[in-house]
């Protein structure tokens, strides 16, 4: 089967550019030229033609023959999770892979642990449409010991931005650690819950995103996911609807 025509997102995205979600903001901002000319976000893109996104020519080889990378990453507290080159400590410069590469989610600056990281923008979509099914686990500390109250509070749902947590699983680890596993993605949705609360987060890891498990690789550190690994995460994400952020 021919892989044109192909809407001009998708293009942008499979090239490893940016994902398709960045690659909407381009194109509405008039940073996509298509032949020559603006596009829109419907423009499908056939062999051979030229698009030029942000000054720089897209090359067809990169849609039809990348050989895209999927690395689990340990970010450290102090890395920012963005791939603009202007912030600094950004995830793309402390990584420095030689593919150009992104963050799937993210991670706020004081958090630590896993990070799915790679140039297949297709996937980002799907795993950021997330709303079921896809668990993140994390051990946090707090600052104070941890009532019988709070754990109850937490696994039901704490209103914060205005709504209310979705049910989660959430056990005592240390008198003030526990660890939670998530099904939805809020902005800083951990600090927020424990905030609302009346604790404050002292150390936030994230172990694990669905299959993935952060176990012990060092921060800093990067590995390939292996190919069982990816197939199950492909399989997972296959289907996923409904755009969540993914953060915490």
């Amino acid at each position: 089967m021919s892989q044109y025509p192909v809407r001009i997102n998708k293009f942008i995205s499979a090239t490893g550019y940016c994902p398709r979600k960045e690659a909407d903001r381009l194109i509405k901002a008039k940073q996509v030229t298509h032949n020559g000319e603006d596009c829109r976000l419907g423009t499908l893109v056939e062999a051979g033609d030229v698009v030029i996104v942000q000054d720089q020519v897209l090359d067809h080889k990169d849609y039809t023959d990348r050989q895209h990378v999927y690395l689990a990453y340990h970010k450290p507290v102090g890395v920012t999770c963005t791939a603009a080159p202007t912030v600094k400590n950004n995830i793309v410069e402390a990584i420095t892979h030689e593919q150009r590469i992104f963050p799937i989610g993210r991670l706020d600056k004081a958090s630590e642990g896993l990070l799915l990281m790679t140039s297949d923008g297709d996937i980002v979509n799907k795993i950021l449409r997330a709303e079921n099914a896809h668990d993140k686990e994390y051990l946090v500390d707090v600052d104070k010991p941890i009532t019988e109250d709070f754990l109850k509070q937490m696994a039901s749902g704490v209103e914060i931005l205005d709504t209310i947590t979705k049910p989660c699983e959430v056990s005592l680890v240390a008198p003030q650690q526990f660890r939670i596993i998530l099904h939805q993605g809020l902005n800083r949705q951990i600090r927020r819950m424990s905030s609302a609360l009346g604790y404050k987060v002292q150390r936030l890891q994230r172990l694990r995103i669905m299959n993935i498990e952060l176990a012990d690789l060092p921060a800093g550190e990067w590995r390939a996911l292996s190919e069982e690994e990816l197939a199950e995460l492909k399989a997972t994400t296959q289907n996923s609807i409904n755009c969540n952020k993914f953060v915490s």
